[in-house]
């Protein structure tokens, strides 16, 4: 009877309970640790991946030898004093982080010595294999892997894996049963996020920058290249940089791409802009003449030639050619106010470029009532003064014209691509704008075209290769008001000029010394990473004209 009686109680009173407890036992809730996805460069270069490292716990209640004997085990492979570890040790209790970050093959034998109440728990850390060559576009992540900048902050929910927590059956000796394991657990997630960007075109880039701002005690320096045909960006330096895997000793202004966060005004490399707009008005044609009479005044200010002298009378393509200050100014002159305010609407000039990368600035331009108001206003912008961009909304400006008049968007995110090869996923990117005829924009790459053979742009010459430029020497504005006597210079080029694709665009902030023009500063920037593009793209020779 009382067998009968318990039978009773266990299978029908206590049975859901009981029933409860068994599930406990055979059954094990698993937290997977799953990596954030790779990211490479266009040729799988790898620029972030995850690497597993462990953190080490103690629990002093549960050793079996004395703690004494555990430290001396530990100590070796930990790389710390005896007596450190002891002190941890005594402190009692349990769950008492003993190291950080430790390496898989430190893990590995401290697993092997086999130590009661020693507990490895295994984490991600990101690594970046490139160190400070690609920081400012691939960003880093915190300490709670949550990306902080660059493709890392813009794309965290494409590159971050989540996996809901698992329980699976386990064996009595406490050993996962492979049963009931859903596809995903079986089958890893291979998807790397694959980038526009060359590492071989980004270490040419950086070294030239690095070359010319040590030679010009320069402050900073940015290079960008892209291919006009798509807006995809070959390469984007910013210098200094910084370790992402040390974000948290570099200083604060190092952390932001300024290319793209910071604003400059950009001088003479807007001219080429100026003069589309005005073929594309019909106020000029590239033979038009204009009075070049070396200094004017404009509302009671001085407007004068950056090289002194007067040319007397030039043609557009000559005021190109020559960097002709005055001669912009005769040209923007023979537009309607309100008809130029419009087209420099119309061609995007104060607005973000809409890259994938965080944080992009917003430029600064007058309204139209102080524009339309003030003569003055509108010579400064001729010459591409009083107003303010990023190197990166300069450089899609330049890039309508190589692309045949189409504003298109810079990007740098590719998409993700599989084990294979294989594209699973693309961005998708607003539609290109028609803004320029493709007239009006080879017109404008030929006027560039003479700066390089015959102007201000001489430097940036590549025997048997048509190349277009346009130099940019801006006095800096000052934060109490006008100009102080810092400069930025800037160089930008396009290549092939019989058929415009690629845009190099280079700018050094504050050089010093004798000769600090974008001729001497810039331009042989873009030589050198032209000619690294030539080689990388393969890009023949021109034919013979």
């Amino acid at each position: 009877m009382g067998l009968l009686v318990n039978l009773a109680r266990l299978q029908i009173i206590e049975a859901k309970n009981l029933q409860e407890r068994a599930q406990e036992q055979q059954t094990a809730l698993v937290r997977p640790v799953v990596p954030r996805r790779p990211i490479t460069d266009r040729n799988g270069v790898v620029l972030a991946v995850d690497q597993p490292v462990y953190l080490l716990y103690a629990h002093p209640q549960m050793f079996t030898i004395p703690p004494a004997q555990v430290a001396a085990q530990l100590a070796p492979l930990l790389a710390r004093p005896v007596q450190e570890l002891e002190e941890i040790f005594a402190q009692g209790g349990t769950g008492i982080k003993v190291a950080l970050d430790l390496p898989e093959a430190i893990a590995q034998q401290i697993q092997r010595l086999g130590l009661d109440g020693i507990d490895l728990e295994q984490q991600q850390e990101r690594l970046y294999p490139q160190q400070d060559l690609f920081a400012g576009i691939v960003g880093y992540v915190n300490a709670d892997r949550q990306g902080q900048a660059g493709v890392e902050f813009s794309q965290q929910k494409v590159l971050e894996r989540l996996a809901p927590d698992l329980r699976l059956r386990r064996m009595g000796d406490g050993t996962i049963l492979p049963i009931d394991l859903p596809e995903s657990f079986l089958h890893a997630d291979t998807l790397r996020l694959q980038l526009t960007l060359d590492s071989g075109l980004q270490r040419v880039a950086r070294t030239a920058l690095q070359q010319q701002m040590q030679k010009f005690n320069a402050k900073r320096g940015t290079v960008l290249v892209m291919d006009a045909r798509d807006g995809s960006l070959l390469a984007l330096v910013s210098e200094p940089s910084f370790d992402p895997n040390r974000y948290y000793e570099a200083k604060m202004e190092l952390l932001k791409n300024w290319a793209l966060t910071d604003l400059y005004e950009p001088g003479s490399t807007f001219k080429p802009i100026n003069v589309a707009i005005a073929l594309e008005a019909g106020a000029v044609e590239p033979q038009t003449v204009l009075p070049d009479e070396g200094e004017i005044y404009v509302d009671g200010w001085p407007i004068r030639n950056n090289d002194g002298v007067s040319y007397g009378a030039v043609s557009v393509t000559e005021a190109v050619k020559y960097s002709s200050n005055i001669g912009m100014v005769h040209m923007v002159e023979r537009m309607e106010p309100n008809v130029y305010y419009d087209w420099l609407e119309r061609i995007g000039l104060g607005k973000p470029v809409g890259i994938d990368l965080p944080f992009e600035a917003e430029g600064q331009v007058r309204s139209r009532e102080e524009f339309v108001g003030a003569k003055i206003n509108r010579a400064t912008t001729s010459f591409g003064q009083g107003f303010s961009l990023t190197p990166l909304q300069l450089l899609r400006l330049h890039g309508m014209l190589a692309s045949g008049g189409l504003m298109i968007t810079p990007h740098v995110v590719q998409g993700l691509i599989d084990e294979n090869g294989k594209a699973q996923w693309q961005p998708t990117l607003p539609d290109p704008k028609r803004i320029f005829s493709p007239k009006t924009a080879q017109a404008v790459v030929e006027m560039m075209e003479q700066v390089v053979k015959d102007g201000t742009g001489k430097p940036a010459q590549i025997p048997g290769y048509r190349i277009a430029g346009k130099t940019g020497t801006a006095q800096k504005a000052s934060p109490y008001g006008g100009y102080s006597n810092a400069v930025i210079t800037s160089f930008v080029g396009i290549l092939p000029v019989e058929a415009p694709r690629y845009v190099v665009l280079a700018v050094v902030d504050e050089p010093t010394g004798g000769l600090v023009f974008g001729s001497t500063v810039a331009a042989p920037i873009v030589k050198t990473v032209m000619e690294a593009l030539i080689v990388t793209e393969g890009i023949p020779p021109t034919s013979s004209r």
